[in-house]
């Protein structure tokens, strides 16, 4: 038997305004997807904002449906767009923000499971690390220096 540890970073900011200016930007410009995510079902809105790296921001929020749950989160929605729209562009830095028209959502909200799947393998693709900030609508915003350190012992393409 052998045992291993797994250890992960973050930096946690008090708020928004303690970001630097381009991480700032980023982040308000989910904030601004997130207003338009369609989520009349959950109530619960994700926007995602992802920086590239020939400066394109490319956005997405959560799309939901009346066959619920068969709809769609925004980090998916804005990294597909990107990988359509802009497909050998790497990605820098991803800002995800969550809000509910039920509660306050005051806590940072990571990327789901499935998230941090799809994510992870343009992040192993590009063979370079992406930052990961992320929020609720307010208070503290977690950042992450790479989408893996979210997802230890990630699935890829070179299991299959």
């Amino acid at each position: 038997m052998r045992k291993i540890e797994i250890s992960t970073s973050a930096t946690i900011y008090k708020d928004i305004s303690e970001l630097s200016v381009e991480d700032n930007k980023l982040m308000h410009k989910a904030i601004e997807a997130r207003k338009k995510a369609y989520a009349p079902y959950s109530k619960f809105n994700v926007g995602a904002a992802l920086l590239l790296d020939n400066g394109e921001i490319v956005l997405g929020n959560n799309q939901e449906s009346a066959a619920y749950p068969s709809g769609m989160c925004a980090e998916r929605v804005a990294i597909w767009k990107a990988g359509s729209t802009y497909p050998n562009m790497k990605i820098k830095k991803l800002a995800i923000t969550a809000s509910s028209t039920i509660t306050n959502v005051d806590k940072p909200i990571g990327p789901c499971g499935a998230c941090r799947q799809t994510l992870s393998e343009y992040e192993i693709n590009q063979k370079e690390p992406f930052k990961v900030l992320f929020m609720g609508e307010v208070g503290e915003v977690v950042v992450t220096e790479s989408l893996l350190s979210l997802l230890p012992f990630s699935f890829d393409s070179k299991y299959l």
